[in-house]
């Protein structure tokens, strides 16, 4: 006789409960949310951090302005999501705050984990209170500390990494190697941009297109958050386009 699967014997119902082989299922469910998210990738170079991502827009009616996935969090501090944008919409605006009281009690800017635990803490709260349900978000916050820039990683568990380099959402699996191979710790500005919209290539193929493409990043000198434009963004499809045929 075939043992009853987890889900036919009631462990993905409730946020608190373990499987016998220590899994909580909800956790799982949200992290798989993640990855049928559009994609979002973030890149440290030499002088700065850079955040890509894709607005995945399927209806030509939608104004393509109108999606917003980069958000600034404080002057030198931003982030990008992949998976449920409403959620993240949720822990963007509490870091805001976060950041707002640090510079009305202090008189200086906020540093960047500090807002990353925060965040975290939340999360992880939602795995393990009845009643909630886990953030069904991974949120990547990118910025500059004292000189450096930094990228960080927040998954559903609460858990963070700091990264170089990372992708998240549709495509992290297929396109991690390019990532891995192409990535250099003394890249450009330019170069960073031109192996985001690389990776952002392989994961959309046909789809490609600049509307669906948006890029900033903060510079080290200026620690402020700039939008890349949109005729920079055109002329690195159109330039990944052609290398391909």
């Amino acid at each position: 006789m075939q043992p009853l699967s987890h889900q036919v014997m009631g462990y993905d119902r409730a946020i608190t409960m373990f499987s016998p082989d220590g899994r909580l299922l909800q956790v799982e469910y949200a992290k798989k949310t993640v990855k049928q998210g559009s994609t979002a990738i973030g890149i440290v170079y030499k002088d700065g951090v850079l955040l890509a991502t894709d607005k995945r827009i399927v209806d030509p009616l939608v104004v393509p302005e109108s999606v917003e996935k980069i958000f600034k969090v404080d002057d030198h501090i931003a982030a990008t999501a992949a998976g449920i944008l409403s959620d993240a919409r949720v822990l963007i605006d509490r870091a805001r705050i976060k950041s707002q009281q640090h510079m009305v009690t202090y008189d200086a800017p906020i540093d960047i984990l500090s807002v990353v635990k925060d965040i975290c803490n939340l999360k992880q709260l939602c795995t393990q209170s009845g009643g909630l349900r886990p953030f069904g978000v991974s949120i990547l916050i990118a910025g500059v500390d004292n000189g450096t820039p930094k990228l960080y990683e927040t998954d559903p568990t609460g858990i963070y990494f700091q990264y170089k380099a990372t992708i998240i959402g549709e495509g992290e699996g297929d396109v991690e190697e390019t990532l891995h191979k192409e990535y250099r710790p003394d890249l450009s500005l330019e170069d960073a941009l031109r192996l985001a919209v690389l990776v952002l290539s392989k994961v959309l193929d046909k789809s490609l297109v600049p509307e669906r493409i948006d890029c900033a990043y903060i510079n080290v000198a200026d620690k402020k958050l700039v939008s890349v434009s949109r005729e920079d963004i055109n002329r690195l499809c159109n330039d990944i386009k052609k290398g391909k045929k």
